[in-house]
């Protein structure tokens, strides 16, 4: 194989780490698996990775991106807001159905974590990253649909990671996906109720500091 990038070619270990993963467990792969998956040296792991934390780390960033990144895509200005966020969140749960083995390694990736020593800060990361994505998304949607948030954003963050978290998890122990769409178009009315335009805001605002004559 050609002389490729180094960040291309941590790319391609990223992806095929979580081919191996997904198909093997996370404790049962090593560099050597995923170096033969991604047809690569040793040495080549070893000049784009300094540790194993940091290719675990890797692959909790990647596989966030992979669901995460096409749900901004339709939050457009000018659209229905309750159609914006049903859209987004059946964006993401399409990925949830279509790639259940990826979301499932995410889980797994976090009790590999927790149990590991040394390894521990990883799972706060991937958590902090799953807040990140849906701080984005709340930015993003009120910044181009011009709403504000009615209650602190980092309450309604944590809310929608949470639901989404363990609707996820659900999904994969008991499987169910009309129900489980039913309750993402339960949180998408929830959570269209937690925003409003931000002139409504502002006139509300103005109404709560004014003096009684």
């Amino acid at each position: 194989m050609g002389r490729l990038p180094s960040a291309q070619r941590r790319r391609q270990l990223v992806e095929a780490a979580i081919r191996v993963m997904t198909r093997d467990g996370v404790a049962q792969t090593t560099t050597r698996s995923i170096c033969a998956e991604a047809g690569v040296s040793l040495s080549v792991f070893h000049y784009c990775f300094e540790s194993k934390q940091a290719l675990v780390e890797a692959v909790m960033h990647t596989i966030t991106a992979h669901s995460v990144t096409p749900v901004a895509e339709h939050l457009r200005p000018g659209r229905d807001v309750h159609e914006s966020v049903v859209a987004a969140l059946r964006t993401y749960w399409d990925h949830v159905r279509a790639h259940p083995a990826e979301h499932m390694l995410t889980y797994e990736l976090t009790q590999y974590a927790l149990r590991r020593p040394g390894f521990a800060y990883l799972a706060e990361r991937q958590y902090e990253q799953y807040a990140a994505a849906n701080r984005q998304l709340l930015d993003h949607l009120c910044t181009e649909l011009d709403l504000v948030p009615v209650v602190p954003a980092e309450i309604l963050v944590r809310y929608l990671t949470s639901v989404i978290d363990g609707l996820t998890l659900n999904y994969l122990v008991l499987g169910g996906g009309q129900e489980a769409a039913a309750v993402l178009d339960t949180l998408a009315e929830h959570l269209v109720g937690q925003v409003r335009p931000r002139a409504a805001a502002e006139e509300h605002a103005g109404d709560d500091s004014a003096v009684p004559g």
